[in-house]
């Protein structure tokens, strides 16, 4: 495999340690993203088989429900022995996410995450998300009465800023970091741009110059080489990768193993990549039955890319309905493609959304 970056003496060097947030020490600089609807314990131990020492967090948890069911929710549950591993919250009210991030940290959480970046019409529209970035007091009301309530550190997740009009990103990180936030991870678009073109590194890079905490990048780590070109444009501490991982739990581990070594890791092949859909169809239903393969649907269309028939594959993974019919159409194409070998899918793949 041919990387088209090479790892500067001095990028080599400011990587070399290990990430500091606060008290906490985590032996990688790439992140697993929490991902909506995504990064389950099923999925986090997919990312995790590839890379062992990477910082994994849960699905945003909302501090409202927990208030008032006092009772943790699936998507917060964490294998005691998948760390380091971060419970991500929102909501607006400083009082009830101290509360959730007291639950947080008694199920295991070794830093709490609070979301002010997400985009989506149903959280900001409550006052949670990106929404945050136009209430500076309360985002700072909100870490301040989190750190007050925990004792592990606490971190944000936000954008450069609300719309190209309101870019607020290096005024919202001081403040956040005043407040006694430990570390800030910024994807480089606004609210209002969503997903669509590209993210703006280079106001990662006028953050992190303000910023004595650890600075985390996010947006568009679709590769090796993006991780390296973001890093080195922005001297952020770490990326985070997010939208790169659906249906390739193996990015977090192929860029931590660059930056460590230099040296790239053999991608996996069409079959291998078929084999880890395989496992993690297995372990949703394993993990959730019925509803796991509801879920795993999304899950097995992203891993059917990048060989031929992948498409048709795809059409039929949408719609499965229980384990055996799953598993026995991977099976067949892993069979077709050990038998006649594979090549390259004509076909558009399908456009990757964060959900």
């Amino acid at each position: 495999m041919s990387i088209m970056v090479t790892l500067s003496p001095a990028l080599k060097a400011r990587l070399s340690t290990p990430l500091k947030i606060g008290n906490f020490e985590v032996n990688s600089r790439v992140l697993q993203s929490p991902l909506s609807g995504v990064t389950d314990l099923v999925f986090r131990r997919l990312v995790r088989r590839y890379a062992p020492t990477s910082m994994m967090y849960t699905e945003m948890v909302n501090a409202t429900g927990l208030h008032y069911v006092k009772q943790l929710p699936k998507i917060m549950e964490i294998d005691p022995n998948e760390r380091p591993i971060s419970i991500q919250l929102f909501d607006c009210r400083p009082d009830f996410l101290a509360e959730a991030a007291q639950m947080a940290v008694a199920e295991g959480a070794d830093t709490v995450d609070i979301n002010m970046g997400c985009p989506v019409n149903k959280i900001t529209k409550n006052g949670g998300g990106s929404s945050l970035l136009r209430q500076p007091d309360v985002a700072e009301a909100i870490v301040r009465s989190v750190v007050k309530a925990v004792d592990v550190p606490v971190t944000v997740k936000t954008r450069i800023g609300w719309s190209d009009k309101e870019i607020n990103a290096v005024e919202f990180a001081q403040r956040m970091q005043d407040a006694g936030a430990q570390m800030l991870t910024l994807h480089g678009r606004t609210r209002a741009q969503g997903y669509n073109g590209p993210a703006r590194w280079e106001w990662i890079a006028r953050v992190k110059a303000v910023l004595s905490i650890p600075v985390i990048a996010n947006g568009d780590i679709f590769s090796v080489e993006a991780a390296v070109r973001c890093l080195e444009m922005t001297g952020a501490d770490g990326v985070m990768c997010s939208r790169g991982t659906l249906g390739y739990p193996f990015l977090v581990g192929e860029v931590d193993h660059f930056l460590k070594t230099g040296e790239p890791r053999t991608p996996p092949s069409p079959i291998e990549r078929l084999q880890c859909a395989r496992d993690h169809l297995e372990m949703l239903w394993d993990y959730k039955g019925e509803r796991g393969i509801r879920q795993a649907r999304k899950h097995m269309t992203w891993y059917a890319k990048g060989f031929q028939d992948a498409a048709e594959l795809r059409g039929k993974l949408a719609v499965i309905e229980n384990l055996e019919q799953g598993l026995a159409l991977i099976d067949q194409a892993i069979e077709r493609l050990s038998q006649y070998g594979w090549q390259a899918d004509t076909v558009d793949e399908p456009q990757l959304v964060e959900v």
